[in-house]
């Protein structure tokens, strides 16, 4: 998979899933309600057709809900409509979202059969608990062994994590990062927790036994686990739920809702950088600091956040930022007066 490749999405709103998991309520994360058609297909297709290819491979995605737990029958009718279009080229390949507890080896052949190149496992966590406090339905160990399924029989595997959980600490969500790191996917995509309406979540945030798993939290939590996905070579291809008018429009009612998170958590760490690099320096200093032209704003942070935090922790004179001739991620000390 490359940045390159234009996704054709296709929802399928909590077709196939055989329990509501307590955060989930997909018709209001995704904004789509109708169940998928051979026609929502066709029509898909067929409207991304009609836009320029700017040289980019077309993939039918299926988000939403979980793929392969869906009759088999309605899985073939969604499939069978993409396949004039897998024929002529119109697109590439398909991709598809789905539980691990719904992968086996027959259903991996019927996947080739039709195309399949990605298979995106929903893995949340894995750790026993959070997944039992969650009403996930599945073990740690099924999404260990469907991600190994699923690489062996040759599929590009993504699998999705979430933080902030029932259950959750920051020290279970890194262990979960590093078991995901152990199965080699080709990607992840990390969803912190955002309380949304008409979920069981919210109801227990509200009784007060959930407590929020704020923006703040998020980032701090995201920053550590992030890292450790960059030094594996592990991309993350999406960080934080895709806004939505009904999400915005106030359906996310709390926790880690933002438009620009995987900003805010690469600013984190950009901080976290620069606090290492100015440990020990003595007060009362003037500083300047150089990154990459593409990490400048990141360096400074959402309304100057990072220099107000690294002068008053520091007890600068002033701080400054500026772009140099570094690789993206570093931190320069330029002057220090």
């Amino acid at each position: 998979m490359t940045a390159r490749n234009s996704i054709i999405p296709v929802f399928v709103p909590h077709l196939g899933c055989p329990n509501d998991c307590v955060f989930c309520n997909q018709r209001r994360i995704s904004g789509h309600t109708e169940p998928a058609t051979a026609q929502t297909v066709k029509s898909a297709i067929e409207n991304a057709a009609a836009l320029p290819p700017k040289g980019a491979k077309r993939q039918l995605a299926f988000y939403g809900g979980s793929f392969t737990a869906i009759p088999v029958a309605e899985q073939t009718a969604l499939f069978e409509a993409a396949k004039p279009y897998l024929d002529d080229g119109t697109i590439s390949s398909i991709r598809l979202s789905t539980r691990p507890d719904a992968i086996d080896a027959e259903t991996l052949v019927r996947l080739k059969k039709y195309s399949v190149q990605t298979v995106e496992l929903g893995a949340q966590s894995l750790c026993d608990k959070v997944l039992w406090l969650s009403n996930r339905g599945h073990t740690a160990k099924e999404v260990e062994d469907a991600a190994i399924m699923v690489k062996q029989a040759g599929f590009e595997l993504i699998l999705q994590m979430m933080t902030g959980l029932p259950g959750d600490t920051d020290e279970s969500c890194v262990e979960t990062a590093k078991k995901i790191i152990a199965l080699r996917p080709d990607g992840v995509r990390i969803y912190p927790t955002v309380i949304v309406r008409d979920t069981e979540l919210y109801d227990m945030w509200k009784a007060g036994t959930y407590k929020e798993h704020t923006v703040s939290d998020a980032v701090r939590v995201c920053a550590k686990i992030t890292r450790l996905f960059d030094e594996a070579g592990i991309p993350i291809i999406r960080m934080g739920l895709n806004p939505t008018e009904d999400l915005s429009g106030g359906d996310a009612v709390g926790g880690a809702y933002h438009p620009a998170l995987g900003e805010l958590v690469r600013s984190r760490m950009m901080l976290d950088k620069a606090v290492q690099l100015l440990d020990g320096i003595e007060p009362d200093k003037h500083v300047v600091l150089g990154v990459n032209r593409s990490d400048v704003s990141k360096m400074i942070g959402q309304h100057r956040c990072n220099v107000t935090e690294l002068t008053a922790k520091f007890k600068l004179r002033s701080l400054k930022i500026t772009q140099t001739d570094i690789n993206s991620g570093e931190i320069k000390l330029l002057s220090l007066d």
